[in-house]
């Protein structure tokens, strides 16, 4: 780490609640960005006082968190406004940060937001990377910053471990923090009642996706599936969830391949757990992943999902146990691993009731809150010390607060309980 000269700091019991600042370009609607609003209002506040800062502009989600916590807003002008430097460094002096904690993998937020946090000499200067690979990228520019950062962010091992291999972030200083879900909200509901309120027939197989509409997400190869699974299945349905800019290229695909009947695009909803209690199946056809919201709110709410075997997708879908895993790319194996599930209800449901006893042991959203309070209150009491956390220490904690070791995935990938 480049040094940098800190403030006098005291141990948080001597000196009261640290101060948070989550650093974004705009808080729109969308899997890591729901995780934060989490994060945020879940933080304990005896130990912790959260702030939220969009250098562009607030969106759907940061309108939400500007009600309930100090919230700034529109600091970066434009691409080349390299002023906004100096205004996020006053700002973080202004309201005596701890903790700067950039949200979402490179750009703006990423590079300016540690930049600022180094200028400002906060303590503790982290970043939460919830992608993996193509389009979100670690650019070069944010790799070189590398030094001035006290902790990189995994959501699931495998992408902790992607993000030192193919990101070049630090193996010393990357953490693993799992995503998670509110299981209390994500729940099995009864399926005939969800049904009758879409009006959809008791009797129709029924498929879902929920992703923003992005080319990564893959929907077109997901509809040349879709065509193979109605030939074999003629009342399957797919229900599309959520919206972007495949919209258009989607919408004429489903015409081109007479599938009008068989897909309805939802748009974007906030009724995200009653959907997914009138589905049978989730899917997802993304050619990248790293541990996605989406798929634990579905084997939260009992679903048994069918995915691509890609990025950290199987530590949460256990091939053969809580769902199926196939091969990316191939719209074939992604239908034959939809007809399997289709063709057989009975282990459809024993698949999506493992989902939810893992989703429930592992993959909650406590969790998740504890392991971010638990990283930045780590670091910070290193830095009272003069020295730095380390991965291995802090997984040791993690263990503790419910984080899965890969003997867990072991044992329950092969039908065994977790202990």
């Amino acid at each position: 780490m480049l040094w940098r000269r800190f403030r006098r700091l005291r141990l948080p019991e001597d000196r009261g609640p640290l101060r948070v600042m989550f650093v974004h370009t705009e808080v729109v609607i969308g899997g890591a960005e729901t995780l934060l609003v989490e994060i945020i209002r879940r933080m304990d506040r005896q130990r912790f006082q959260p702030e939220l800062c969009c250098l562009k502009r607030l969106a759907a989600l940061g309108e939400v968190l500007a009600g309930e916590v100090p919230t700034f807003v529109g600091l970066l002008k434009n691409k080349y406004d390299l002023r906004v430097l100096g205004r996020l460094t006053r700002l973080l002096r202004r309201r005596r940060i701890d903790a700067v904690v950039t949200v979402g993998t490179g750009g703006d937020r990423m590079f300016w937001g540690r930049l600022a946090a180094w200028r400002a000499r906060t303590p503790v200067i982290v970043s939460a990377l919830h992608a993996t690979g193509y389009p979100m990228r670690v650019e070069r520019l944010n790799r070189l910053l590398a030094p001035l950062s006290d902790g990189f962010i995994g959501c699931a091992r495998s992408h902790a471990e992607f993000l030192v291999d193919g990101e070049g972030c630090p193996a010393d200083r990357v953490f693993t923090i799992p995503n998670g879900v509110d299981v209390d909200r994500f729940h099995p509901r009864d399926k005939a009642a969800m049904r009758a309120r879409l009006g959809i027939a008791a009797d129709l197989p029924v498929i879902g996706i929920v992703a923003a509409l992005r080319p990564e997400k893959q929907h077109l190869l997901l509809l040349d599936a879709m065509s193979e699974v109605v030939r074999r299945s003629p009342k399957s349905l797919l229900l599309i969830v959520g919206d972007g800019v495949e919209r258009g290229a989607i919408e004429e695909k489903t015409r081109r391949l007479g599938l009008g009947d068989h897909v309805r695009m939802l748009g974007m909803r906030c009724d995200i757990p009653e959907l997914l209690g009138a589905m049978d199946v989730k899917v997802l056809s993304s050619h990248m992943e790293a541990n996605p919201a989406s798929t634990l709110e579905a084997s939260a709410c009992g679903l048994p999902v069918v995915a691509p075997r890609v990025g950290s997708l199987a530590e949460t879908v256990l091939d053969g146990r809580t769902g199926l895993l196939c091969e990316p790319d191939n719209p074939a194996a992604l239908a034959a691993a939809l007809l399997q599930m289709l063709s057989d209800p009975g282990k459809a449901q024993a698949m999506g009731a493992a989902g939810r006893e893992l989703v429930c042991k592992h993959y909650t959203v406590e969790v998740m809150v504890r392991g971010y309070e638990g990283l930045i209150d780590g670091i910070y009491r290193a830095a009272c010390r003069g020295e730095r956390l380390t991965p291995e220490a802090f997984d040791r904690w993690m263990n503790h607060v419910g984080q899965p070791t890969s003997g867990d995935i072991q044992r329950i990938s092969a039908g065994e309980p977790a202990p």
